[in-house]
């Protein structure tokens, strides 16, 4: 049984804060989940898909954010208590949904977990999502530990059902990366199926059915700000005249700091679980007994901006402040020693030196920049793009996934990158207004994702470009999860379909269609430059499973390779593929047994043949 379902309330487990999450929805009786993976989200969703073929769970792995929010949506209305599971920027493409389902609203309980990333440890920007709470008016709970996560679970499905809205949970990376001891509550048993009653003029957004769900929504937003006032999740702590407002993790640096500083009979902190929208009456009435106010939240101005429309409210002239650059910045994660340093300049009070150990007789850690792993078939991929473009002048725009660590050298693949699905739209831009070839890079799921439309885009106005799809046969960097291109059989698990991404690609009208194993170089850069002298829409799919899942799987069969004495150290091998099972020690070549998975491109690269399967 998957330790998520344990049914004994009052057990402790340490958990992952995404675990604590899942385990708090299926004590709230979640009966349908979906997600497009994305990390820091994906455990989550990893935790429902094992927990949906031993219980009633039903969860899905949808084919983006837009398409798992309208799932959730129509499960949702049917009564269900459901969950919506993404990252940030996740949100982006599920806006178009999401902004129009605040309108329509729910019957059953719809929670929609949005995971900011600050420092972007694995995304392309760090916006605050806590804007779309504002943007689409509906509410958004914050919590600052796993247990509270799972807590809070609860209430936010009752939340939701209340309001008949979604219910935004915002969290970061720091919550849902670190672990934490939680308790285990009693799980509700979960209604799996309703019904849906027929209602069009409240649930088909035509205008004159519009303008009234957008009243309906506005009183809402009112009965929010009520169900705020009254929240457990905003508590003050404290009585002193310094006043400090904060949510999410950082309410834990400041309860350290406020320790650390020994200023706890001078300090009230204000912490703010259901962040938006903010409980005007209380954040007026904590105001009124404060010299000044710090606001510490990571991210942007969200709740300084609040905060300083209700002090101008209420009259209330003393200093607030929270971003600025002596003080905080929108920039990156917060720390403790940061937090504490700008609270103890805030407030003028000494800030005890953090003791930091003596590493100086450490050698200094080497450098150690993201690379594809060894034997990864998108290194063979860009290889032979590189031979096959050799004296022509191209633009590589690039997309994401793990391939995106082409752009690194020596690879040096990817020239441009805005988001999921943009090489293929970006492509076509470029291919109008440049004389160069165009190349674009998509991985499998992220072509299923939205790279169809971009192609189906590039065939219609007969654009010049060469999609290459990277198809690993699984969504590898977020976690191996799968997608649409799949085959779930080979995995032993029944009850999905697959699709075929070569008869995607034709079924839109592309004529050129070339499928290559990368392992094989000779006849991958052949394919590529035929592919790229073709003039219109060309695809090439490079198809090779990812080593990283297949060793994950016991499948790798390939033998290690060695450097024999053929070696004139050339060093094409490291200077054109890159590949971290290489080493150099006493000014040669050499190959880590252990790290090697036996592709053998490098032994391909060798111009003296000099790279050999190890015999034993």
């Amino acid at each position: 049984m998957h330790k998520l379902l344990t049914d004994r309330p009052g057990e402790k487990m340490f958990l992952l804060g995404n675990e604590a999450i899942a385990r708090g929805a299926i004590e709230a009786g979640v009966a349908f989940a979906s997600t497009y993976p994305g990390t820091p989200s994906s455990e989550i969703s990893a935790n429902f898909f094992q927990i949906s073929r031993e219980s009633d769970l039903y969860f899905e792995y949808s084919t983006n954010e837009k398409v798992a929010l309208e799932v959730a949506a129509a499960a949702a209305n049917a009564g269900v208590r459901t969950m919506c599971i993404m990252k940030h920027v996740g949100v982006n493409v599920a806006a178009d949904a999401l902004m129009t389902l605040a309108y329509v609203g729910v019957r059953g309980g719809l929670v929609i977990l949005t995971a900011d990333d600050p420092y972007m440890f694995s995304s392309q920007n760090e916006q605050d999502n806590r804007y779309y709470g504002k943007l689409s008016g509906l509410p958004i709970l914050e919590p600052s530990t796993g247990e509270e996560a799972r807590e809070m679970m609860a209430y936010a499905f009752e939340i939701s059902e209340k309001l008949q809205e979604p219910v935004l949970l915002r969290t970061t990376t720091r919550l849902n990366h670190s672990t934490s001891q939680v308790t285990l509550g009693p799980i509700r048993q979960p209604v799996t199926m309703g019904d849906f009653a027929k209602d069009p003029f409240n649930y088909v957004t035509v205008p004159a059915v519009s303008r009234n769900l957008h009243v309906k929504l506005l009183k809402n937003i009112e009965k929010a700000q009520s169900l705020a006032e009254k929240s457990p999740y905003n508590r003050i702590d404290g009585n002193g005249s310094w006043g400090i407002v904060c949510n999410g993790v950082s309410y834990n640096y400041v309860k350290d700091a406020v320790r650390d500083l020994g200023i706890t009979e001078k300090v009230r902190i204000f912490r703010a679980g259901f962040s938006h929208p903010l409980p005007a009456d209380r954040v007026k009435s904590f105001l009124s007994g404060c010299e000044k106010v710090l606001i510490v939240e990571e991210g942007e101005p969200f709740m300084e901006e609040a905060v300083k429309a209700m002090a101008q409210e209420a009259g209330f002239i003393n200093l607030i402040a929270g971003k600025r650059p002596d003080l905080f910045s929108r920039l990156f994660e917060f720390d403790p020693a940061m937090v504490r340093r700008v609270m103890a300049s805030f407030f003028s009070v000494d800030c005890p030196e953090s003791r930091v150990s003596d590493l100086s007789d450490l050698p200094i850690l080497p450098q150690r920049p993201p690379n594809l792993c060894a034997g990864c078939s998108h290194r063979a991929v860009f290889y032979a793009v590189n031979k096959a473009t050799e004296g022509i002048a191209n633009i590589r725009p690039t997309d994401i996934g793990c391939y995106t660590l082409g752009f690194l050298p020596p690879l040096s693949n990817g020239d441009f990158l805005i988001c999921m699905g943009s090489s293929v739209g970006t492509g076509c831009g470029f291919s109008r207004t440049t004389d160069k070839k165009i190349i674009s890079f998509i991985g499998d799921s992220t072509f299923f994702h939205s790279g169809i439309p971009g192609l189906i885009n590039a065939v219609f106005n007969n654009h010049n470009i060469t999609l290459v799809i990277l198809d690993n046969h699984t969504t590898a960097m977020t976690g191996h999860q799968p997608h649409p291109g799949v085959d779930m059989a080979a995995l032993s698990i029944e009850g999905f379909n697959r699709v075929s991404i070569e008869s995607v690609v034709k079924g839109i009208g592309v004529d050129h269609v070339a499928v290559i194993r990368p392992y094989n170089v000779k006849k991958s850069i052949a394919a590529i430059k035929e592919a790229i002298d073709f003039k219109g829409v060309s695809v090439v799919i490079a198809q090779q499973s990812c080593t990283l899942f297949d060793k994950s799987l016991k499948r790798l069969t390939g033998k290690p390779f060695r450097v024999g004495d053929r070696c004139k150290n050339h060093r094409n091998c490291i200077n054109e593929l890159g590949c971290p099972a290489f080493y150099v020690e006493d000014d040669r070549v050499h190959i880590n047994e252990a790290l090697c998975t036996g592709c053998g491109v490098c032994a391909q690269v060798c111009p003296e043949h000099a790279i050999v399967p190890v015999k034993n």
